[in-house]
């Protein structure tokens, strides 16, 4: 992981809610209106030669658009896992502490090639069950799954005749955990996705390097030739060898130059369903979704599809000694904060080498599973806010042909039990609690709408209150803002 545009904020904030991102910007209908034209690829055939990567991408991709977005903006909640042969030193290296990500550890040391690959011989995850992983995935709440195929590091964590450097071919394992989870989501019904390095990868010669480029002659080589011997090769085996793959995660597109970018988009047709990032070229021109890593954007991403991905502690790849884990309360309030402002959230564990989901990872995962079981309909399929600011919480919605349903996350239980929703001026049809049906009364007055609550929430971290109103929102703003 780890955009090269921007620096995580290991510490994540919830930013004030804003009204999010609609579904689809203009601009996009506006390109998606041109007469786009694929020039002719070798053969003749249908190809986005000579376009730049945001035409290729359109004239690949962009006509079925919302179509392959429908599930994404439904599901709202998904894993990411960040799983390789780094989970082996676990963030230490000859006795020394990273103070950076656990899955850089290799560029960050300027390990050398053949000692790294070394370290292939000690990556034995016997305890890995894909069905446990993707049990606890669906209990949370999570709809999809996107794990590291391969990671920066060049390892790839599935069988690849590519190349050797693999988990089949290069550990004792000799299994491919891709396959296995493949299985077991089908299983589930989770939708799985795959993360993969298409430019970086610093064990194969040609592979880009960040931050000041190669430190081992091993590593020299053509960027080219890495792509279309590796990269290509090893992208079209996960389109091809694990069944309906829903997401393709690019990263960090280094010397991603157009002409690099045109070999990768005709692989995407082999999957007509799938859905991906806008890390496969440098400008992040390209692509279904924006990532912003580590933050949640304080009004989202109006006009765009976004996720943010963020972590649990503070490394994406496991690290033996990172205690830094975010509260059940704040990694939650985060889901909420996401979905008010109209985008998905991608949660990451980083397993052991052992193939084990550390032990604080499954407890606050299973934390939200309980609220979710409860408020998962806030949640699912919902939209943003229609208001800019709620002072004691956050507004997700679901807007029907005559009515819009209104979910209030209630932080911060008023003690004098009256919830001011500021500015609202819809006629009410009906206000109850989620957890227990309860029904509210519920007054206007030029401030708004007050709803009577009763004395105690129904949860510590987020109570809802569901709030069925007639038409579309009518909201003045201005008082809202007060």
């Amino acid at each position: 992981m780890l955009s090269l545009d921007q620096t995580p904020r290991l510490a994540a904030v919830i930013q004030p809610n804003a009204r999010g991102a609609a579904p689809l910007a203009a601009a996009l209908m506006l390109a998606l209106s041109l007469p786009l034209r694929a020039a002719e690829g070798p053969g003749g055939s249908p190809g986005p030669a000579n376009l730049s990567p945001e035409a290729a991408w359109q004239s690949e991709c962009g006509a079925s658009h919302d179509q392959r977005m429908k599930w994404w903006r439904e599901a709202r909640f998904g894993m990411f896992i960040h799983w390789g042969v780094y989970s082996v030193p676990a963030g230490v290296w000859k006795g020394e502490q990273s103070k950076h990500i656990g899955e850089w550890l290799m560029l960050d040391y300027k390990i050398p090639v053949a000692e790294y690959a070394a370290l292939t011989q000690q990556f034995d995850p016997v305890k890995f069950n894909a069905g446990d992983w993707v049990r606890l995935a669906k209990q949370a709440g999570m709809k999809y799954i996107v794990i590291t195929a391969k990671h920066h590091d060049g390892f790839a964590m599935f069988h690849s005749a590519a190349s050797p450097y693999n988990i089949y071919d290069a550990t004792p394992f000799k299994r491919d955990p891709l396959k296995e989870l493949a299985a077991a989501c089908r299983k589930e019904g989770i939708k799985l996705g795959f993360y993969y390095s298409q430019a970086q990868d610093w064990h194969q010669p040609g592979g880009a390097a960040a931050h000041g480029g190669h430190w081992d002659p091993a590593q020299d080589g053509s960027m080219d030739e890495y792509i279309d011997r590796v990269a290509v090769p090893q992208v079209r085996e996960l389109l091809s060898n694990y069944g309906p793959v829903a997401v393709l995660w690019w990263d960090t597109p280094v010397g991603m130059t157009p002409e690099r970018v045109e070999k990768f988009l005709p692989l995407l047709k082999l999957q007509p369903r799938l859905i991906t990032n806008n890390r496969l070229d440098k400008d992040k021109l390209t692509g279904d979704f924006s990532t912003p890593e580590q933050k949640i954007p304080a009004t989202g991403i109006p006009g765009k599809d976004w996720e943010t991905c963020m972590t649990m502690n503070t490394t994406w790849g496991y690290k033996s000694f990172d205690d830094k884990w975010k509260s059940p309360q704040t990694l939650l309030r985060n889901l909420i904060d996401i979905a008010s402002k109209g985008g998905n959230y991608l949660l990451n564990v980083g397993p052991t080498s052992e193939g084990l989901i550390p032990e604080p990872s499954v407890e606050r995962l299973q934390a939200i599973g309980q609220w979710m079981k409860v408020n998962g309909e806030a949640i699912y399929g919902t939209t943003a806010s229609p208001f800019t600011q709620l002072p004691w919480g956050r507004c997700t919605r679901k807007v029907g042909p005559k009515n819009t349903t209104l979910y209030l996350h209630v932080f911060d239980w008023p003690a004098d039990g009256k919830l001011l929703v500021p500015g609202l001026k819809n006629q009410v049809k009906s206000a109850r609690l989620l957890a227990s049906g309860q029904k509210l009364a519920t007054s206007n007055s030029p401030d708004g709408l007050t709803i009577t609550l009763p004395p105690t929430a129904p949860d510590p971290i987020s109570s809802t209150v569901i709030v069925k109103v007639e038409g579309a929102v009518n909201a003045d703003q201005a008082t809202a803002q007060r």
